[in-house]
Parts: structure tokens; C-alpha cells; sequence
């Protein structure tokens, strides 16, 4: 076998593609894996622009890919950082109804974390200001096991594993061309061709592009979502002891602007949610002519922008303004002064849609012959990763 032949080609070396590549290491030692990264490192894009949370599975629909393997990821993520001495912190979140309408909402969630098997309580103002004493709120939920790690940390040894076992990591290697055969599938890359038995498409912001490749048309086309964020400057991280989310809005698949501690100590504040002009955008000047006319030519686009364009307006409006931003962020601490924030990196969610406008909440993973497809994985895919790669196995056997 030469060195651009493989058992198992692996798109994408971001931390679903690495956790693939783990969970092949573990089932089938004696097959040799290569994977392809297009940038120069590993963990360029979503994972490594990621704020390092490890979730619960409290808000998901029970049965769903998300709900079934956000719990088992996290077990398993937690165990894989404490046998590599990654640190984590199991350090605790609160999701804060703000007002009595929103206690309805707040208790929904609740009922989905009991039918998900995730532990947590309902609480009142006095425990909630025990918890987080600069939080407002009429009621929360207090979610003990929510944590928080570096997932760039997490990559890397993922990455040293693969090597270790005799994998290949290749950098600079965009994939252009995927070309399945009766007996073994090429992909064309810019630093030449690579045979394997079977492919997985981990490609993230670019997943429904790599499948189209394949000669695989999926019923979704991946929107870009800037995420903006604040960081809490240093004399003000007691305003946020760990983690404290809103309700959030169950017609729409973001979560609201949040405040997270990092395993640094440092604090992020956000996301705002806003058009990105890239697949790449993380600038407010980001063009990508191509990248943006594929959006806009995206019928499902259309639909989405009729069906959200108010809360659209507000995001936008967040996004150059930080007084805005920060209001938004005051109703969870109202403590919070402008002065207290300062900007952050952002990040592009790699958002799946419908033709119909309809956002795919769930994780979409799909084989093709030879080729498994990871066409959408938002959060918390960065938790469930090894879950998820276990189930990528699963189909490639």
C-alpha cells in the first residue's frame, strides 16, 4: 500500500473527522486511515472557534441523533480527557426564565432533560443568586453536569492518537474531486489523489459541497451564520461564575446570547446570529462572491429569511451595535455594563437548510455506497464527537 492509499479517507480535521478517526483506532486497529485537512492545522474552523462547552442533551427532542448521542459523547469525552489528562471542568449551568411567561417555556425544557435521562432541577431566585448571585430570574434550571474543556487540546491529541497508530494526517489538502468506483473511491485533492476503500465526508462548512462531489444531492444546503461575541473583561468575570443561558426560543434553533466560562477562566458573552457574506466569514467585511450568490440563489434561503426576518433584524442590529448587544445580554445579568465587554473572535455555524426554509436541527449523517456523509452537525456535535464517530463506524461496517 503507498503512502495515498487508505482503508478509510477521512474529509475534514475537525473533531468530528478526528473522532472518526479515534473510533476507527479503537474497532479495526489493523486498517490504516488517512486524513485530509485543507488548512494548515487542525481545528481550523467550527471546532476550533468553538466556546468549549460540554453539553448536557437537556434541550433536544427525545429519539433524536442529538438527544442520543450528546449524553453517551459526553460520558465518553469526559473519559477520554481524564485518560489523556485534558483538563475539563464539570462545572454546572443555569438556564434563567427571566419572567413568569417564560416559566412555561422554562418547565418544557425541564420535561425534555426528565425524558432524556439528564439530571436536573427547577429552582427558585434564592438558589439561583446562591448559584449565580449577579443572574436576574424568576425560576431556573439547574443542570449540575454541564462542563466546559478546550476542544483545540481534545484535537490535537486525537490527532497524535491517529499518528501513533499509524494513520496519516495531511494538511493543505482541499478535496476537489470524489470519484467512487466498483472496487474503491478517489478523491482528488490539491496535493494529488488518494485511494481508499471508503470515505467520510467531515468537511463541516463545506459538508454538502463534498457530497455533491459524491454524486449525492442532499435535500439541505449549508447556510453560514456568523456567531459574534464580547469577552468579559478581567475585573468584571465575577458577574459569571460558569454558565448562564436564557430560555431559549423554540422556533428558533439558536440558543440567545449566553455567558460561558473557558477552562482558561476567561468569560465569552454571545453568540449574536447574523448572515455571514462566507463560508468563512469571521469579519464583518468577509465577501465571498461565490460563496454569497450560492446562498442567495438558495430558494430555502428565501423561505428562512421570510419566515425569520424580524428576529433578523434584531441580530443585525446587535451586530453593530454593542450597547444593543449588551442589553440583550443584561437581562440575564443586569450588572453588566458596556464598559465591561470587550470583542472577541467569532465563529460561522455551518447551518443546514430545507429547500422549504426549514432549519435541520438534528445531526444528518447518511451513506452512500462507499461514502459516509456528515451533512450537518451543530452543536452539540462537538460533545457527542466520539458518539458520533462510533456511529460513523457503525455505517462504514
Amino acid at each position: 500500500m503507498n503512502e495515498n492509499q487508505a482503508d478509510i479517507l477521512i474529509i475534514g480535521g475537525g473533531i468530528i473527522g478526528l473522532a472518526t478517526a479515534e473510533r476507527l483506532g479503537a474497532r479495526h486497529p489493523d486498517k490504516r486511515v488517512i486524513l485530509l485537512e485543507k488548512e494548515d492545522t487542525l481545528a481550523a474552523h467550527q471546532t476550533g472557534r468553538n466556546s468549549g462547552v460540554l453539553h448536557s442533551g437537556i434541550y433536544y427532542k427525545p429519539g433524536s441523533l442529538k438527544a442520543t448521542n450528546c449524553q453517551r459523547g459526553k460520558q465518553m469525552m469526559e473519559q477520554f480527557c481524564a485518560e489523556q489528562g485534558i483538563p475539563f471542568d464539570i462545572c454546572g449551568k443555569v438556564i434563567v426564565a427571566i419572567t413568569d411567561e417564560e416559566v412555561p417555556r422554562l418547565q418544557n425544557i425541564y420535561e425534555r432533560g426528565q425524558a432524556n435521562g439528564v439530571a436536573c432541577e427547577i429552582i427558585d431566585k434564592d438558589r439561583l443568586h446562591e448559584l449565580e448571585p449577579h443572574a436576574a430570574g424568576v425560576r431556573a434550571i439547574h443542570v449540575p453536569r454541564a462542563g466546559i474543556v478546550d476542544y483545540i487540546k481534545v484535537c490535537a491529541r486525537l490527532g497524535q492518537r491517529l499518528e501513533d497508530r499509524g494513520g496519516r494526517i495531511v494538511l493543505h489538502a482541499r478535496a476537489t474531486a470524489l470519484h467512487e468506483h466498483a472496487d474503491e473511491v478517489v478523491v482528488e485533492s490539491s496535493v494529488g489523489a488518494f485511494h481508499a476503500q471508503q470515505v467520510v465526508n467531515c468537511a463541516g462548512l463545506h459538508a454538502d459541497r463534498i457530497a455533491r462531489l459524491g454524486g449525492v444531492k442532499p435535500d439541505l444546503q449549508i447556510i453560514p451564520f456568523r456567531g459574534e461575541y464580547y469577552m468579559l473583561k478581567p475585573d468584571a468575570r465575577s458577574l459569571c461564575r460558569n454558565l448562564i443561558y436564557p430560555v431559549p426560543d423554540p422556533a428558533f434553533p439558536f440558543l440567545g446570547v449566553h455567558l460561558t466560562r473557558m477552562i482558561d477562566g476567561s468569560v465569552e458573552c454571545g453568540p449574536n446570529a447574523v448572515l455571514a457574506f462566507a463560508r468563512e466569514g469571521y469579519t464583518k467585511t468577509s465577501l465571498n462572491l461565490g460563496d454569497l450568490a450560492e446562498t442567495l440563489g438558495y430558494r430555502g434561503f428565501w423561505h428562512l429569511a421570510h419566515r425569520h426576518w424580524r428576529m433578523g433584524i434584531g441580530e443585525m442590529w446587535r451586530s453593530v451595535s454593542r450597547a444593543a448587544f449588551v442589553r440583550a445580554l443584561r437581562r440575564l445579568v443586569p450588572d453588566l455594563r458596556v464598559e465591561d465587554v470587550e470583542p472577541a473572535d467569532a465563529g460561522v455555524r455551518a447551518q443546514a437548510v430545507r429547500p422549504d426554509g426549514a432549519m435541520v436541527d438534528d445531526f444528518a449523517i447518511q451513506r452512500a455506497n462507499r461514502v459516509v456523509h456528515v451533512c450537518n452537525a451543530p452543536s452539540p456535535a462537538a460533545t457527542s464527537a466520539l458518539s458520533i464517530g462510533e456511529h460513523v463506524v457503525e455505517l462504514l461496517d
